[in-house]
C-alpha cells in the first residue's frame, strides 16, 4: 500500500527540496482545489510543489456543509451540465476514489402543497437519479421514493404534523471535508509532490513579463525560500484577488466571499432517521446527520471583513434556528447548540453582467505568463477544477505531458478498505479495541488504520479514548502530528478531529491532554505547550463572544480579539 508521512522532518525536507531546483508546477493554496491540483499534476509526471500559508483546508475547505452532492437545486435553474458533472464526481468518490471517506446520506424533502408539488419536485428528483445512473457511477445509491405524511412522520418524528402533506426521500453523500483534504495532500505526497503548510507566499519572482517562481516565508521556523517553477497555479479561493495583487496584475475576474454558517446540535435534539432539506425564501436549509450530532445550515450573506476568521453573529444563529424550528415539533434553543462554524464561499464576480453569472461555476485563466488562476466552483467538482487548471498550465510547459489520470487514482486508504471493513470484527478481537472503535478508524483512515494500530501496539495507552472527547482515541492526536502535518493544537481540535464543534466546551477540556500528546512529536517544551493551550482557550472565548454580537461588524471585531498562534 502506497503511503506518505507529513511530519515535521518531511515538511523541512519538502521546503528545502522545492528551493533546490526548478519545479514544473508550484501550487499555492492547499484547500480542496489546490490539493487536488497538486495530485493531478504529480500523477501526470510533473515535478510538483504545494505551499499553504496556514493549515491544510484551514479556509473554506474545512467549513462547508460536508456534502458531496450533485446540487439538486441547480436542476431548478436548468443548469443540467453542472449537475451531471457533479453527480459523476459523487459516484466516482463513493465507488472508486474515496469509499472510506465519502458515505451515502438520506434526505427527506417535506411537501407542503397537495398535487402539483409532488409532481414538480418528484420529477426533479427522478431526473436527478436518472442523471446519476447515466453518469456511469451512480448505481451505488438507493433511488428516491415518495412517502405519505404518515410514513414521513415515522421516518422523521421530529416534524410538526402540519408542516407537511407528504414527502420525498432521496440520497446524496457526505464526508469530513478537512479530513478529505488532508488525505488528498498525503496522496499527492505519496506520488512525489513536495508539500509544506505554514509556508506563505510573500511575493513572486519575475523575468520580464513572465512569473518564474515565488518567495515563500516559513512562518514556523523563519527564513524565506525562493522556489522557481515553470508554472504557478493560484488556488487560493477567497484570497485569489490578494494573491493576484502580489503579481501586480488586474484579474480577468474577481472572487467575492459569501458567508455560510452552520450549527452543530446533539443527535437526541432532533428525532429523525434521515437528514432534512427545507426551502427558505433565499435558498435551502439542510439538517445533516453527523455521527452523534446534526449539522444545521446554511446562510448565504456577503462578507468583506477578515477572511481568515469569518465570524457567526447572533443574528446568523437566530436565522437558522428560526427556519429549522418552523418545521420541528420540539424547537431548538440556543442552549442546544454545541458548535458553530462559519465559512466563506469563493464566488466569481466578473467585470460585466455576463461574467457575474459564472458565480456558481468555476473558471480558469492565464492572466500573465507563468501563472494560472483557478477559482469558483464547488467542493464536489474539485477534481474537474484541478484537471482544468493543470490542462491550462500544461500549455505553458515546453514538453509533452500525459493526460489527467485522477479518475483512476484512489486516495490513500481507499485500497483495501472494503476488505478491512469486512474483517473489522477480527481486527477488534486481535487488537482488543471495541468493533465500534475499529469502524470509526476505518471510516476516517481506511486501510491506513494499520498505521494507527501500530502506534497503539507500541503504546497501549494510545488505544484509550480522550478523556474530554471520547469519540476519538489518543492515538489519533499523535498520528495527526506525526503523519498528517498538524503543527498546532488548533489544527488537531478543529480539523484533524472535529472536537471544537462536537463538544459543548468546544474542546477546552481536552486541550491540555491533546497538547501533551503532540508535544513529544513536535518537540515542544513546557512553555510552548502552555502557549498552545492558552491560545486555544482564547480562540474559543473569542468565538463565543463573536456569537453573542448582533451583526457582522461587531462579531468580526470580537473574533479578532484572539491573535493567531503563528502571525501570518
Amino acid at each position: 500500500m502506497r503511503t506518505a508521512t507529513l511530519g515535521p522532518a518531511q515538511r523541512a525536507e519538502a521546503l528545502a527540496a522545492m528551493a533546490e531546483g526548478e519545479l514544473d508546477v508550484l501550487v499555492v493554496g492547499a484547500g480542496v482545489v489546490g490539493a487536488g491540483t497538486a495530485l493531478d499534476a504529480v500523477t501526470r509526471g510533473l515535478s510538483t510543489g504545494l505551499v499553504e500559508a496556514r493549515d491544510w483546508a484551514s479556509g473554506t475547505s474545512s467549513r462547508s456543509s460536508k456534502l458531496i452532492h450533485g446540487g439538486l437545486r441547480y436542476l431548478e435553474m436548468l443548469d443540467f451540465a453542472l449537475v451531471r458533472e457533479a453527480l459523476k464526481e459523487r459516484g466516482l468518490l463513493l465507488e472508486r476514489l474515496a469509499p472510506h471517506l465519502v458515505k451515502p446520506v438520506p434526505f427527506l424533502y417535506p411537501l407542503q402543497h397537495k398535487g402539483w408539488e409532488r409532481f414538480y419536485a418528484g420529477s426533479g428528483v427522478a431526473l436527478y437519479d436518472a442523471m446519476s445512473v447515466s453518469s456511469g457511477h451512480g448505481r451505488g445509491l438507493p433511488v428516491h421514493r415518495h412517502l405519505t405524511r404518515r410514513h414521513a412522520l415515522r421516518v422523521a418524528p421530529c416534524l410538526k404534523k402540519d408542516a407537511l402533506v407528504g414527502a420525498l426521500q432521496y440520497y446524496d453523500a457526505q464526508m469530513d471535508d478537512a479530513r478529505f483534504v488532508t488525505t488528498l495532500v498525503r496522496t499527492a505526497a505519496a506520488y512525489g509532490a513536495k508539500a509544506a503548510s505554514r509556508a506563505r507566499v510573500v511575493g513572486f519572482l519575475r523575468e520580464g513579463e513572465r512569473v518564474v517562481g515565488a518567495r515563500v516565508r516559513d512562518v514556523e521556523a523563519g527564513g524565506e525560500y525562493e522556489i522557481r517553477a515553470k508554472q504557478i497555479v493560484n488556488a487560493t479561493g477567497v484570497w485569489t484577488d490578494d494573491t493576484q495583487a502580489m503579481i501586480g496584475e488586474r484579474g480577468q475576474f474577481h472572487v467575492r466571499a459569501s458567508k455560510g454558517i452552520h450549527l452543530v446540535v446533539p443527535k437526541d435534539r432532533i428525532h429523525s432517521t434521515t437528514g432534512l432539506i427545507l426551502r427558505t425564501e433565499k435558498s435551502v436549509l439542510f439538517v445533516i446527520p453527523w455521527g452523534r450530532h446534526w449539522i444545521v445550515g446554511t446562510t448565504d450573506t456577503d462578507w468583506d471583513l477578515d477572511k481568515a476568521h469569518p465570524a457567526a453573529s447572533s443574528a446568523d444563529i437566530d436565522y437558522l434556528l428560526e427556519h429549522v424550528n418552523s418545521v420541528l415539533a420540539v424547537p431548538l434553543t440556543r442552549d442546544d447548540v454545541q458548535g458553530v462554524y462559519a465559512g466563506l464561499r469563493p464566488l466569481l464576480a466578473g467585470e460585466s453582467d455576463a461574467t457575474s453569472k459564472l458565480s456558481r461555476e468555476h473558471t480558469v485563466a492565464h492572466p500573465v505568463p507563468g501563472v494560472v488562476v483557478v477559482a469558483g466552483g464547488k467542493y464536489t467538482t474539485y477534481r474537474v477544477m484541478a484537471k482544468d487548471a493543470v490542462d491550462e498550465a500544461v500549455h505553458g510547459l515546453d514538453q509533452r505531458v500525459a493526460a489527467c489520470v485522477t479518475e483512476d487514482v484512489p486516495l490513500l486508504g481507499a485500497e483495501g478498505y472494503h476488505a478491512l471493513w469486512n474483517a473489522r470484527a477480527r481486527i477488534a478481537a486481535r487488537t482488543g479495541l471495541h468493533v465500534v472503535r475499529v469502524e470509526h478508524l476505518l471510516n476516517r483512515y481506511g486501510s491506513m488504520t494499520d498505521e494507527l494500530l501500530e502506534l497503539i501496539a507500541e503504546d497501549p495507552g494510545l488505544g484509550e479514548p480522550l478523556s474530554g472527547a471520547d469519540d476519538y482515541l489518543r492515538a489519533e492526536v499523535v498520528y495527526a502530528a506525526s503523519h498528517e502535518g498538524a503543527r498546532h493544537l488548533d489544527d488537531v481540535l478543529t480539523r484533524r478531529t472535529r472536537i471544537s464543534i462536537e463538544t459543548f466546551d468546544r474542546g477546552t477540556r481536552v486541550a491540555r491532554e491533546c497538547a501533551e500528546l503532540m508535544a513529544p512529536v513536535l518537540g515542544w517544551d513546557s512553555a510552548h505547550l502552555e502557549k498552545e493551550v492558552a491560545h486555544y482557550e482564547k480562540r474559543v472565548e473569542a468565538e463565543r463572544e463573536s456569537q453573542r454580537q448582533p451583526d457582522d461588524l461587531t462579531a468580526d471585531a470580537a473574533r479578532l480579539g484572539a491573535p493567531d498562534i503563528v502571525p501570518i
